[in-house]
């Protein structure tokens, strides 16, 4: 990934942060000589430096992925910068976001509690603290039949990059400036980018 060094994330925590809130994942690897590409939901084990997760078996990714050095990207938020927002009119349009790319080899995962407990995991993670749903309540032999139909992976990280694309290269007053705009904004990723443009800002 492009990183100029002024959006580079030099904090690993900073990475491993993304990761947990945006684990909704783009997985990329080659596929009959091409490159393929699958989303899904990947969990990061930060202690044992690994992403958990699993693929549908009619997905034909799965069927050389194993032992590949493949790519997911997480994708945090992203917003509109708009040049009208600067002190200046000779000024261009640009994009602020946060992502981190991930790269790793993946083993698949054939032993039946490693893949209970990262489906559990996974569930752990997405339900609600009250929720009523408990993987452990569902009866054994549905749960049997479904796991059939899909394949769990590891991937072992080898390397992590994260770029924050926070308007740092420009100065501090056209940077509060923005950040005044973008909360003024109702979406979501706006005011996200706002908090970490702030945030930086007071680093």
């Amino acid at each position: 990934m492009y990183i100029p060094s002024y959006f580079k994330m030099e904090d690993l925590n900073d990475a491993y942060a993304v990761i947990r809130e945006n684990s909704f994942a783009t997985l990329c690897s080659q596929h009959n000589e091409a490159p393929f590409a699958t989303h899904l939901p990947l969990i990061l084990d930060q202690e044992n430096k690994c992403l958990y997760g699993h693929f549908a078996r009619p997905n034909p990714q799965y069927k050389d992925i194993g032992n590949q050095n493949v790519l997911a990207i997480f994708h945090g938020p992203h917003c509109y910068i708009s040049p009208s927002w600067y002190e200046t009119e000779n000024a261009v349009p640009t994009w602020n976001y946060v992502t981190v790319h991930v790269y790793g080899e993946v083993t698949f995962i054939d032993d039946k509690k490693e893949l209970m407990d990262s489906l559990h995991d996974m569930i752990m993670k997405y339900e609600a603290p009250d929720r009523p749903y408990k993987l452990e309540e569902v009866d054994a032999e549905y749960i049997a039949g479904m796991n059939k139909g899909i394949q769990g992976f590891k991937i072992t990280i080898n390397k992590i990059e994260g770029k924050a694309k926070l308007s740092q290269n420009h100065p501090v007053k056209r940077q509060e400036m923005v950040i005044k705009q973008l909360e003024q904004i109702q979406n979501e990723d706006e005011r996200k980018i706002a908090l970490l443009m702030k945030a930086n800002l007071h680093r």
